[in-house]
């Protein structure tokens, strides 16, 4: 073990701070279109295999290597497999990390001005231009300077909380920001239930159609959601897990993880399509649904809709706060590790690069919108697509390829805390075949698509 190398307090600081990076933007912003578009029930149906045949045993081998190695996600393979190209998984998922964090911090700015706008007054009623909450949203994120004032002060708590370490800065702030994050979230689902929308709200959200399963894009997108969701991939959970100590157990904690993560998404449906329904809203609308419909329905409830818009954007910003934290985290350990930096010196390069960064897909859907690195998408949305559909699954087939094959079926028992039973026995033989086939099979078909 590396001297001085932080640690968690505890097992629970540690499994906060993981479903806090789990839970973000992709399970209320991310999720609620994605299954919008992909038929509701259905896509929720195999984002749920997903999660478990999938991404348990990618989980699991992520924290198996960073508990294992006690480095960042670059080092633990070199650690563990000196000379060998390995190390290129944990390279690519904390450049995947570093880049997500980019256009994540430009999309939570755009929460947290909402947020505010709520709070001083600014969406008490409906905004005095033209097309109403659309023409709002339309002029504030094609603006070129306002949306880059918000990105940079979201960025700015990111760094202040990245820079006092693990216990007094990302344990701390998921300590506090978990429970109220699973508080706010029930208490607004159990107010969209009583709308008028519940009935048809819940039955697309859990009464498949079964001919959407026919469909190639909806496998795909549910497996490219809970890489994204669970924060697969990114090296954030061989970081996080790098921090703990060998006496903690990992399948139960993987396992509580992948549990709330989902459990937080399913309920993110909940308050979100009642809604939708219940005012005649559209459940595919896309990226708009969270910025352009759902304030529509909130002014819709009449006076009590401040108060529910309010709560929204704060729920929604602090989700997206949980999860930049971690994302820029694994960047910041590589950084501190191969540059021999402070935590502070490398917190604060790495998040002003990553703010520079994001500048570019703030300004795509402004005045470089004309800019399409991808045919037919803007920056932003070329960025979400390289890295979620191409970046994640490709590191996280790495990391599966590296455990499951590289490592001996004795030290998987060992490693993973299942020994040899009839699941230590199951989760060998998922992690060594079906896990990197499927994987794979998703990347190539992604990659085509580019």
């Amino acid at each position: 073990m590396e001297q001085h190398r932080e640690q968690w307090a505890s097992r629970w600081g540690f499994m906060l701070a993981a479903v806090g990076s789990a839970v973000g933007l992709g399970n209320i912003w991310r999720f609620s279109y994605v299954a919008g578009e992909n038929g509701g029930a259905a896509f929720l149906l195999v984002y749920v295999l997903c999660v478990l045949l999938i991404g348990f045993p990618v989980m699991m081998a992520e924290f198996m290597l960073g508990r294992r190695a006690q480095s960042d996600a670059v080092e633990s393979f070199t650690k563990l497999a000196p000379g060998k190209p390995w190390f290129i998984g944990g390279g690519i998922g904390v450049a995947a990390a570093f880049i997500i964090l980019t256009f994540y911090g430009v999309i939570a700015g755009w929460s947290l001005k909402y947020f505010v706008a709520y709070l001083t007054g600014g969406l008490w009623d409906p905004p005095a231009v033209e097309d109403g909450y659309a023409g709002y949203f339309v002029n504030f994120i094609t603006d070129p300077v306002e949306p880059v004032i918000w990105q940079a002060i979201f960025m700015a708590l990111t760094i202040g909380i990245v820079v006092l370490g693990i216990k007094k800065g990302i344990e701390k702030a998921n300590k506090l920001l978990m429970p109220t994050l699973a508080v706010l979230v029930v208490l607004l689902a159990a107010y969209s239930l009583t709308l008028g929308g519940a009935r048809q709200g819940l039955a697309f959200l859990f009464a498949p159609d079964w001919s959407a399963l026919t469909e190639p894009g909806v496998y795909l997108a549910a497996m490219g959601q809970a890489f994204f969701s669970l924060s697969l991939g990114m090296g954030v959970m061989i970081t996080y897990s790098s921090y703990l100590a060998e006496q903690h157990k990992l399948p139960g904690v993987a396992g509580m993880i992948i549990g709330f993560d989902t459990l937080f998404a399913i309920i993110a449906g909940i308050m979100i399509f009642p809604a939708v329904f219940a005012f005649g809203g559209e459940a595919n609308a896309g990226p708009g649904l969270v910025f352009i419909t759902l304030p529509g329905i909130f002014e819709s409830i009449g006076g009590f809709g401040v108060i529910v818009g309010l709560l929204f954007f704060f729920l929604f910003t602090a989700a997206a706060l949980s999860s930049a934290i971690s994302l820029l985290e694994a960047p910041v350990a590589y950084v501190m590790r191969r540059f021999n930096l402070s935590r502070k010196a490398a917190t604060w390069a790495v998040g002003i690069l990553a703010f520079l960064g994001g500048i570019p897909s703030s300004l795509g859907v402004g005045v470089l919108s004309g800019i399409t690195p991808l045919p037919g998408r803007d920056i932003l949305d070329s960025l979400d697509y390289i890295s979620g559909n191409i970046m994640l699954p490709l590191a996280g087939l790495i990391t599966v390829l590296f455990v499951g094959w590289a490592w001996s079926r004795t030290e998987i028992l060992k490693q993973s805390d299942l020994g040899d039973t009839s699941l230590g026995r199951a989760f060998f033989w998922l992690l060594r075949i079906p896990v990197p086939i499927f994987i794979a099979i998703v990347f190539i078909w992604m990659a085509s698509q580019l």
